[in-house]
């Protein structure tokens, strides 16, 4: 088969079929192929940066995520794109048309390009930002085409493959390559049995989940690990829902020393923590407020693992998983469960605000629904929700580029057309990319779009020294009248009150098409919990090193306390500093 068939086809085997980015006179020949595929589908869209935030979320839903994009103009807007789904391990392909190899070679002067012809100026950026690049030669496209996928499956790491117009068509080996790699026995076996008997060992031993978990496709053997141990379980802002909420043993979210003083309390007695799959940014672990020993840490990732300060490679998240569940033992002790969930509030006419809005959300999200979570306050006031075991939710808390949930969403209903899709976004981020609206109608997508208008940037007013000033307001739409300017089949309705939005709620759920809901609140309005931690946040983006004690001669006491801020304050590397100080306790 020729080389774009090849890709296609390795792309519809592992659940692609649905392929999203802007058509380029260098990647005619790209879609053309797509469309002519049985099982595969072109989904036209705004811009680039709109397609790889699409690809993005159908990957969030289904595994793997695909875009196409032209050379130079086109990549480049795609560039943030991939980097979200490069920092939050999304895999995705993005496949790019180059012009000739013979123009490229010959350096002729084409368009989207610079006056200083380089043809491989755009590789080399995107080989820092990827887990696999290649341009696909005549001599390499079969080669590099297996060690990308490999990285993309293995690595859950998006790749970019440019493909020159004329390597487009030419033939290639259709020869079998397997992809999935498998964990070391050896070092499995021993990583396993050491986990093992440090937790049998342990009086109160602590389970963190994280959004790694589902990446790295490990959420049953979690599942059954939680359940068969029984240690207090909780979990991270993007680990929201990675595990059943109604579980025994699950403590509710760690909110640090904000909310959940029950999670709290497990981590700071714990003898042993087990992090399975955690990502230590500074919102997801709500200002990097861990109260853990290091040297009490067993740190699980996709396809290595840390256990008392040694590292083994080659060990599957899945496998691992599943050989501690095999050799620890069942936990006694009772566990005090917290009440999960906001409390159910009377609805009234009075104004809208979050308090009202995420819980009237709790209680409208169902079974099977994915919930799309724009960066910001919302993932915040979403992660306080309680959720039916099956119900999906995606936020970007590590990359937060704002403006990407509402293509993400166009990827999530694509990806699963028969779920029920609700974004929920403020309108500052929703205004960046809400064009796409029009291609969510043009496909029949169905999803429910919950848009929050409070007047401008809020997370931004939250951080910053004051939240009145001018920069963090933003022009004003009437968004509900903007949705309807799209031709195609969408209900809108714009509320203020908790009365309208119950109301509106109701409406559409007997809406057999895209709805859309504006709600209006007032501009300081934002969750509880957004107020309480703005503050603590400002001061670790501050990152200010701790100052000597004015007449302390107690050196040590002061060594120890800058060695704590470095490792946790987040102004260092989390792998680089912690796992250094196991290195350095183990010798």
């Amino acid at each position: 088969m020729n080389t774009v068939e090849y890709i296609i086809n390795k792309l519809e085997e592992i659940g692609v079929n649905d392929f999203f980015g802007v058509p380029g006179d260098y990647n005619f020949n790209i879609i053309e192929a797509i469309e002519n595929h049985s099982n595969t589908k072109w989904i036209g869209c705004t811009n680039e940066l709109n397609a790889g935030y699409a690809a993005d979320g159908y990957a969030r839903v289904k595994g793997y995520g695909a875009f196409v994009t032209t050379y130079g103009v086109g990549e480049l807007s795609a560039l943030n794109a991939m980097a979200g789904s490069a920092a939050e391990n999304i895999p995705v392909v993005h496949i790019v048309g180059l012009p000739s190899t013979k123009n490229m070679e010959e350096k002729h002067l084409l368009h989207h390009n610079f006056q200083q012809i380089d043809y491989k100026k755009f590789l080399r950026i995107y080989e820092n930002i990827t887990g696999a690049s290649a341009i696909l030669m005549r001599d390499n496209a079969k080669i590099e085409i297996d060690r990308a996928f490999k990285t993309l499956i293995n690595e859950k790491k998006p790749v970019y493959l440019a493909i020159p117009a004329d390597v487009v068509n030419m033939e290639i080996s259709d020869r079998y390559v397997s992809y999935e790699s498998t964990s070391d026995k050896d070092n499995l076996s021993e990583a396993a049995q050491r986990i093992a008997t440090r937790i049998n060992e342990s009086k109160n031993p602590v389970v963190l989940g994280d959004i790694l978990i589902k990446r790295f496709d490990a959420k049953i053997e979690y599942r059954e690990f939680v359940s068969k141990l029984e240690a207090p379980t909780t979990n991270f802002l993007m680990g929201t829902n990675i595990i059943d909420m109604d579980l025994k043993n699950y403590v509710g979210g760690y909110y640090a020393d904000f909310k959940n003083p029950i999670a709290q309390n497990s981590l700071e007695k714990t003898d042993c923590l087990i992090a399975v799959g955690a990502i230590y940014s500074d919102i997801n672990s709500y200002g990097f407020n861990l109260p853990y020993k290091i040297n009490d840490h067993i740190a699980i990732y996709g396809d290595y693992v840390y256990v008392m300060g040694r590292r083994y490679d080659n060990v599957r998240m899945p496998e691992l998983l599943e050989e501690i569940t095999k050799l620890v033992d069942k936990r006694t002790e009772k566990i005090n469960k917290p009440n999960i969930g906001y409390k159910a509030i009377d609805i009234t006419d009075e104004p809208l605000n979050s308090e009202y809005i995420y819980t009237r959300l709790q209680e409208f999200i169902k079974e099977n629904d994915i919930v799309i979570a724009e960066t910001g306050c919302v993932p915040i006031g979403i992660a306080q929700m309680k959720f039916p075991s099956s119900v999906e939710v995606e936020s970007q808390i590590l990359w937060g580029s704002i403006g990407w949930a509402t293509p993400a969403a166009m990827g999530a209903c694509a990806a699963k057309p028969s779920a029920r899709v609700i974004l929920v976004t403020g309108e500052g981020a929703h205004q960046m990319t809400a064009m796409e609206i029009g291609n969510i109608i043009r496909q029949g997508l169905k999803p429910i779009f919950i848009v929050i208008n409070n007047e401008g940037y809020t997370i931004e007013r939250a951080l910053s020294k004051d939240p009145d000033l001018k920069y963090n307001d933003i022009v004003q739409l009437n968004y509900s009248k903007f949705a309807r300017t799209f031709e195609g089949d969408i209900w809108a309705a714009k509320v203020y009150t908790m009365d309208d939005f119950d109301k509106a709620l109701k409406i559409t759920q007997i809406m057999n098409k895209m709805c859309y809901i504006e709600i209006c609140v007032d501009k300081t309005d934002m969750p509880k919990l957004i107020a309480e931690t703005s503050k603590k946040f400002k001061e670790k983006l501050q990152c200010k090193p701790a100052v000597s004690k004015k007449g302390s001669s107690d050196k040590q006491e002061q060594l120890k306390e800058n060695q704590n801020i470095s490792t946790f304050s987040g102004c260092f590397n989390y792998e680089t500093t912690v796992h250094q100080k196991f290195k350095e306790e183990e010798a």
